[in-house]
């Protein structure tokens, strides 16, 4: 019952904090953009709540990562406000917001696809677990740039903002390879205190 309540708070946080971005966005377009993952996503949990709840960990990082897009969708990726001070503090090339974006784009997948996995006997080998994860991660990291490529080719400059390349030619390069990292760091950090949740829920 608890852990029901802590489940409510964090959906009732995101939903305050998404009405929050949508006041006077830096880009209505791109925030759009941004926040279409949570608004499928926070969908999808809500409905298959009673069927499949996930472990606190894991609706803990849903949240952190809806809270990364949605502030990203309402500065957008290069101008979010602390990030412009750290960089301009550090003397840094660009804003890094959207490295941190990126990694969350893997390290909280990986504990998603993970749980799922797991609790449906997906894969019965394990030692190909962490393999299969990072895959995914990668190739979802990899989709989401196919998507922008998309929407940036049928918007045009429209979606400058949504790319956040800031300049950067490898940028996409970047992007994935901070997503494989994320899931990487994301298995290595969390396995063991992922299974001890798991092994409460069996």
């Amino acid at each position: 019952m608890a852990e029901e309540k802590l489940h409510l708070f964090l959906l009732m946080s995101i939903i305050i904090i998404l009405i929050w971005s949508g006041i006077n966005p830096f880009d209505t377009f791109t925030w759009l953009l941004e926040v279409l993952p949570v608004l499928i996503g926070g969908t999808i949990l809500v409905i298959t709540y009673s069927k499949f709840k996930f472990t606190t960990l894991v609706y803990i990082l849903i949240s952190i990562h809806a809270l990364i897009l949605i502030v990203g969708g309402h500065y957008t990726y290069a101008e979010m406000p602390l990030f412009n001070w750290l960089r301009d503090i550090f003397n840094l090339a660009r804003n890094y917001y959207d490295r941190l974006g990126h990694i969350a784009q893997g390290f909280i997948p990986a504990m998603v696809t993970r749980e799922i996995f797991i609790r449906k006997n997906v894969v019965n080998k394990k030692r190909w677990l962490g393999f299969i994860i990072v895959s995914i991660c990668l190739a979802l990291s990899a989709s989401y740039e196919l998507i922008e490529f998309a929407v940036a080719k049928f918007t045009g400059t429209a979606a400058e903002a949504f790319l956040g390349t800031q300049g950067d030619i490898w940028d996409t390069q970047w992007d994935m390879l901070f997503a494989l990292v994320g899931s990487i760091l994301s298995l290595a950090i969390l396995s063991k205190y992922h299974d001890k949740q798991l092994e409460r829920i069996k």
